[in-house]
């Protein structure tokens, strides 16, 4: 990507590796998840996946769904005691988190610092191509069966828009039993489910392209997309005036979030991920992201109100990590967890201002996020984190890993506390009785 710009300057997104559950090939036709499952049934050592990966599909569910209350608003307000213990382990510098203990449903425990400072996402943006792909599926196929039918069999071709992104995509060969991992070519032809997973697993900014795409003809041929030709679909962006398909391409990933009561200002998506897709569409308003913003949609997602609670449950599915983890999911205390997580990184280094400005620690800005949902099996404790940071000059991966332990063994701690709290009334009350 570094050719794509002046030398003195470099702008570049992150990946994250590795999701979907690896039992779900029949599913969704993902043929990684194939040789994945296939290693494990051999016996094959396979050490890139921790303990908390291997999860099924049937074991991934919403955490939140017994939550009456439909306003976010009462949801996401700060326990004060909570939110003063998250704030000491915030490191120096530019930092904003959004936090929810949702262990107990009935008792949640929100904690935020700076929650409405807007960043640039980043690749977290995805996650809003995701969304716009499931509400148009909705459009399109009211039967949710069919819909993940069209998600496995529907193929779509990479042709431009998928190209100019130097992130690899893994592509394996069933027959072969051969797994070759290479840049996006015009070529490429996968079904929706595996674009949607190049997208989210990979981060494979050509992917997501690709789907941001289908998600515009979704909204603009209905049910008839099903049916919808490679020429045909061509001939849509050659024939449409491109001011009413940037219109449409900005309308179509955003309009779902204000749907969700996540404001322009909380979160928005400027446009598409990859140059050559900007022949035909441009961009609008700018990309921004707030912890607030994608916590709301997270919570939404938990208590199955993302279109639907089925389309919740499969977009976690997609978000759910089963490979090499980074950043803030790379934390040993996490390993034994299930992790769901994104994570973006967008950078700009002045080569004039320090000819040694590094990778990842960008002099001009240097946005990280993660957004991560932690599931552990033996403590219970449930949460999500959403945190965003510009720290220049320094690579923050260190310091949101160190995050991730720190406020892992907070809510652990904090939920103990509870349950001894809990243990004691009933023995006062037991006492009582006696």
């Amino acid at each position: 990507m570094k050719n794509l710009f002046y030398t003195s300057i470099i702008f570049c997104f992150i990946v994250s590796f590795g999701f979907y559950p690896i039992d779900g090939y029949k599913r969704t036709g993902i043929k990684r998840l194939y040789q994945i499952q296939k290693m494990k049934l051999d016996s094959t050592p396979y050490n890139r996946i921790p303990a908390g990966a291997y999860l099924k599909l049937e074991d991934i569910k919403l955490n939140l769904t017994s939550l009456t209350e439909d306003s976010i608003n009462n949801v996401l307000v700060d326990d004060e005691e909570f939110m003063r213990k998250i704030k000491r382990l915030i490191p120096s510098g530019n930092y904003s988190i959004a936090v929810l203990d949702m262990t107990n449903p009935k008792a949640l425990k929100y904690a935020s610092h700076r929650e409405n400072v807007g960043y640039q996402p980043g690749s977290v943006g995805k996650i809003a191509v995701l969304n716009a792909v499931f509400t148009q599926m909705a459009n399109v196929c009211k039967n949710w069966d069919d819909r993940v039918m069209y998600l496995k069999d529907i193929k779509v071709s990479s042709r431009y828009w998928g190209t100019g992104d130097h992130h690899t995509v893994p592509i394996y060969d069933i027959e072969k039993d051969k797994l070759t991992k290479r840049q996006v070519i015009a070529s490429d032809k996968f079904s929706l489910f595996e674009w949607l997973d190049h997208m989210v697993s990979v981060s494979n900014n050509g992917a997501a392209s690709v789907m941001y795409r289908e998600a515009m003809l979704m909204a603009a041929f209905g049910p008839d997309y099903v049916n919808l030709t490679e020429e045909q679909a061509e001939n849509y962006f050659k024939e449409t005036p491109r001011d009413s398909l940037t219109n449409l391409a900005n309308t179509v990933v955003n309009q779902p979030l204000r749907d969700l009561g996540i404001t322009e200002d909380e979160w928005r998506l400027g446009g598409m991920f990859t140059r050559p897709a900007g022949k035909y569409v441009g961009r609008k308003g700018g990309s921004i992201g707030t912890p607030k913003g994608l916590m709301k949609w997270l919570v939404k997602l938990e208590q199955g109100k993302i279109i639907d609670e089925k389309s919740s449950l499969e977009m976690k599915r997609l978000l759910y990590s089963t490979d090499r983890r980074i950043r803030y999911a790379k934390s040993n205390r996490l390993d034994s967890a299930a992790v769901y997580f994104k994570s973006g990184s967008y950078y700009k280094c002045d080569r004039t201002k320090n000819p040694d400005c590094k990778d990842y620690a960008g002099n001009v800005f240097n946005y990280m996020n993660s957004v991560i949902i932690v599931e552990h099996p033996n403590n219970g404790s449930k949460y999500i984190v959403c945190l965003m940071s510009n720290v220049l000059n320094k690579n923050s991966a260190g310091a949101h890993m160190y995050m991730a332990s720190k406020i892992d063994d907070l809510i652990a701690k904090n939920n103990e506390n509870s349950d001894a709290k809990l243990d004691e009334n009933f023995k006062d009350k037991d006492d009582e009785g006696n």
